[in-house]
């Protein structure tokens, strides 16, 4: 008998018929003897409904009420599928976060899990109960609900697997396994059987949307594998878990996207020493990340610094950067919200030179200018305009894993 922590995505439990498929595949794992603990999104489309309620009230709302909001979906999702376990004989019980102990920082939208109480879950299972919790929420040494991001439901999941020393933490999602590229952009694109924690967390980060790339990190961090499945078939998805056969032997092993890319540029800006610290340190301080970074030199001893921020972040990075550039005696801010990232992620960069060569000349024979250019051991990063973003995916995918 095995402890297994399953999580299911938004289009999962989308409605009825699906809520009922999932009480199905779990009574299936309860049968053959398993423990199970399952953790749910919102359905699909509640998330971007309720920010569109919340910002149709008003353009910036509270970021702590608009976690009060948001921390319901789930919760629609928990109650509906106790009910349909309920239902065929299989005794349940739904949990929010906070019920369970999931506490996390105080920031909203984007907090951390700082610990996991598992007496309550741990309890509930030992009754023979299938332990359903809600995924993205926690909560805060204030008492208040706090959300974990965008695919926080991911790392829920590979916390709770962690806590509970689970035997397999499964990922149920809209495809069946991780791919070489997106497949709706690049139809040669292929299932891997297998993928390195460092490849995926690098795919995720730069937007392949299988993964939370923070449910990568605590996977890595605690060495907890990962099966990454489809909801509907019962086919084998992709394992991500520590070294694979013949890594370094495929130097490429995707190709990811993102197109909720934007970039800011401060023109003029004085070259003294912590100018970039400043500008940097004030974007953290309000939760921002930045990206790709680049700074350089111009006339008159003055510098420019270009960055780039996720689309959710931009409004608040631009109206940042614009005070800081007058504090600091810039001549202006430059923005464009029209921005794609595409990358390639490999093991095999690090021991083979001539790839980030082989990467410009393929976009360049694809028509694709480049605007920033990021690397790292494992990973090649391009901001290009957002047009060209379909053959540049294509252009890449061709050149190093159809080859």
């Amino acid at each position: 008998m095995a402890l297994i922590v399953q999580k299911y995505g938004g289009t999962s439990v989308a409605n009825t018929e699906r809520v009922q498929a999932v009480a199905q595949r779990v009574l299936k794992y309860k049968k053959e003897g398993h423990d199970v603990v399952v953790v749910l999104s919102a359905p699909a489309g509640m998330t971007d409904d309720l920010i569109g309620r919340a910002k149709a009230i008003s353009k910036n709302p509270k970021s702590r009420e608009l976690d009060m909001l948001l921390g319901t979906g789930e919760q629609i999702s928990i109650a509906l599928l106790a009910m349909a376990l309920d239902e065929v004989g299989q005794p349940a019980i739904s949990f929010t976060a906070p019920q369970v102990g999931i506490k996390t920082t105080l920031q909203h939208t984007k907090a951390k899990i700082t610990s996991i109480s598992t007496e309550k879950m741990e309890e509930n299972l030992k009754e023979g109960k299938v332990v359903i919790v809600a995924g993205f929420q926690g909560i805060n040494e204030n008492q208040d609900i706090t959300t974990l991001g965008r695919g926080g439901s991911d790392l829920t999941a590979v916390a709770l697997g962690v806590a509970l020393k689970a035997d397999e933490v499964e990922i149920y999602t809209d495809v069946d396994g991780v791919y070489t590229a997106d497949p709706r952009i690049c139809k040669n694109a292929k299932k891997m059987k297998e993928i390195s924690y460092d490849e995926m967390l690098e795919l995720a980060s730069s937007g392949a949307k299988v993964l939370h790339n923070r449910s990568v990190e605590v996977a890595f961090k605690y060495n907890t594998p990962i099966h990454l499945r489809s909801s509907f078939s019962d086919v084998e998805g992709t394992i991500v878990k520590g070294e694979c056969e013949n890594m370094e032997k495929t130097v490429i092993r995707g190709v990811s996207h993102s197109v909720k890319e934007s970039k800011i540029t401060i023109e003029g800006v004085p070259d003294n020493p912590g100018i970039a610290a400043k500008v940097f340190k004030e974007l953290a301080n309000n939760n921002i990340n930045v990206d790709i970074v680049i700074q350089g030199g111009g006339a008159d001893n003055l510098n420019s610094i270009s960055f780039t921020v996720k689309d959710e972040d931009f409004a608040s990075a631009k109206a940042i950067t614009e005070k800081l550039a007058l504090e600091l005696g810039a001549k202006k801010v430059i923005t464009n919200p029209n921005v794609a990232m595409v990358s390639v992620v490999g093991v095999g960069i690090k021991s083979n030179p001539g790839v980030a060569a082989d990467v410009f000349e393929s976009l360049a024979n694809a028509g694709v200018n480049i605007d920033m250019i990021s690397s790292s051991e494992i990973k090649i990063s391009c901001i290009i305009a957002e047009e060209d973003l379909n053959k540049a995916v294509n252009a890449l995918h061709t050149a190093f894993i159809e080859d």
